[in-house]
């Protein structure tokens, strides 16, 4: 057992032990100025505080590392001069509008040598006190190598798509190519009812245009531009591109549109995300069937359903389907559905995986927000 006198003198030890952490981590709290430069001039962060008209207020040593500008030269300018004039109304739409709000967004960032460099962006709207005036406070991070990499595996992916398809494809053409070929002969003999050829030719001439024009859309290089597109609009092109591989197989897509919304989006990239998922449907099928694409819109949300009728993917495996490189085909890459989720997070969307209830199958769902009217 411990005497009084032990446990005065285990506690008084205990106390001195204290005593020195709380020194020591006070002097750490408060660096040296020299210690708090060299973390300023060396960090891959940029701090910049900006006011309510986008001038610069404050902006931290570590620009010169990121983009080449000293502090000096950025003082007193706008911010809109350094971002990419593309970009400029999107960005504005982000700012926060309430104090102590925040957001996160990427943006296109001029750097000292002239281009444009990727940026991801915290920003917050926050109150000085001292001053009693409002500030956008920022902190920047270059992420120009993950953005190049995303998209180099996202045109691995896109090549990987326009392989598959084109045995479909090729199928599809060969069909109005005969016909074309039969009317030509027959016009040859001199056979009457011309015009009714003519008329039969230039719909299936406009059948194989539609078909190799979505091919090549795929092939594409992925933009970045966002406007107001018609979700049945992007449907529609998606359909007259897969619709052949689905009849190699003896299945159709059935569209099912409750609503018909406008959608603020980069309609090349959601049109990737279509095509991935209705491409993943169909080789999900082994027997003839029907795939149904359902939209409704719900509250500031528009819902887009794919549902199959294949086996379903086990709830074993279902958390790990948006993971790179994982896939259950032999010749598949395991990028398709980590695609299609990063491009819907950059819309600010979702996807989502269900059982089929009713059925077996799966459905998989993109949920995107509504343009604010």
């Amino acid at each position: 057992m411990f005497s009084s006198e032990n446990l005065n003198h285990l506690n008084s030890e205990h106390s001195e032990q204290q005593s020195n952490n709380v020194a020591k981590f006070t002097y750490l709290s408060t660096l040296p100025e020299h210690f708090s430069a060299w973390v300023d001039q060396h960090g891959f962060d940029v701090i910049s505080v900006v006011d309510l008209e986008g001038h610069f207020v404050y902006i931290s040593k570590s620009i010169s590392q990121v983009l080449g500008y000293s502090p000096e030269e950025l003082i007193g300018d706008l911010v809109f001069n350094y971002v990419s004039p593309s970009e400029h109304e999107e960005i504005r739409s982000k700012l926060p509008l309430k104090q102590e709000a925040s957001n996160r967004f990427y943006a296109s960032i001029r750097n000292h040598a002239g281009k444009y460099v990727w940026m991801e962006v915290i920003i917050a709207r926050l109150l000085d006190k001292e001053k009693h005036v409002d500030l956008y406070v920022s902190v920047l991070r270059d992420i120009t190598d993950k953005k190049e990499a995303e998209e180099m595996m996202i045109r691995s992916e896109k090549m990987s798509v326009s392989g598959q398809l084109a045995a479909g494809i090729a199928h599809e053409i060969r069909n109005p190519l005969t016909s074309l070929k039969g009317f030509v002969k027959l016009l040859q003999t001199g056979h009457e009812r011309k015009e009714d050829y003519f008329k039969i030719m230039i719909e299936e001439i406009e059948k194989i245009e539609n078909i190799t024009s979505e091919l090549l859309f795929v092939a594409k290089p992925m933009t970045d531009d966002r406007n107001e597109v018609r979700l049945s609009d992007m449907i529609a092109d998606v359909s007259t591109l897969l619709q052949p591989q689905a009849n190699l197989k003896r299945i159709d897509l059935q569209v099912e549109m409750i609503e018909d919304p406008l959608l603020y989006c980069d309609k090349s990239q959601l049109k990737q995300v279509f095509i991935n998922l209705i491409k993943n449907a169909i080789e999900a099928m082994d027997q003839a069937g029907v795939i149904r694409i359902k939209a409704h819109t719900n509250a500031d949300k528009c819902h887009i359903d794919f549902v199959d009728e294949g086996p379903g993917i086990p709830l074993s495996i279902m958390h790990k389907v948006k993971e790179p490189f994982f896939t259950t085909k032999k010749e598949g890459t395991g990028l398709g559905l980590m695609i299609c989720n990063q491009i819907l997070e950059h819309h600010h969307g979702s996807l989502s995986i269900f059982q089929n209830t009713e059925k077996s199958g799966t459905t998989f769902r993109v949920s995107l927000p509504l343009p604010l009217q």
